[in-house]
């Protein structure tokens, strides 16, 4: 089951450059300063950047994990609930949402480390 801490811990052993913030009273994962995790209000879900269509996907796969709420329907990003989704998937949304926010620069740079394996 992971829970905020897991998501830092993971994002930090996954993911250079990464900065713990704050973002709307929230704790918060940054690159160079830009958002892309932050756990929201309930301390039960996180909100992650995604591309618009495997956020669908993954909503139609497993409603209770991800879902979305008004306020987020517009914008290219997912709510996980922390209970329910499983180390893995976990990180690789993190990698995704991390991905979307770096300087095109450290994401060449990650892709380069990783064996050009994005």
């Amino acid at each position: 089951m992971a829970d905020w801490d897991t998501t830092c811990r993971l994002a930090e052993r996954l993911l250079p450059e990464v900065e713990r913030s704050t973002s709307y009273r929230t704790p918060a994962l940054k690159i160079c300063g830009s958002l892309f995790a932050r756990l929201r209000e309930d301390e039960e879900s996180i909100v992650v950047f995604t591309d618009p269509m495997e956020r669908d996907a993954l909503m139609r796969e497993d409603g209770a994990t991800f879902f979305t709420t008004p306020h987020y329907e517009k914008h290219p990003i997912v709510l996980v609930t922390l209970a329910s989704v499983d180390d893995d998937q976990l990180g690789e949304l993190l990698v995704e949402s991390w991905r979307r926010r770096a300087p095109k620069r450290l994401v060449k740079a990650f892709d380069d480390a990783a064996g050009g394996n994005p």
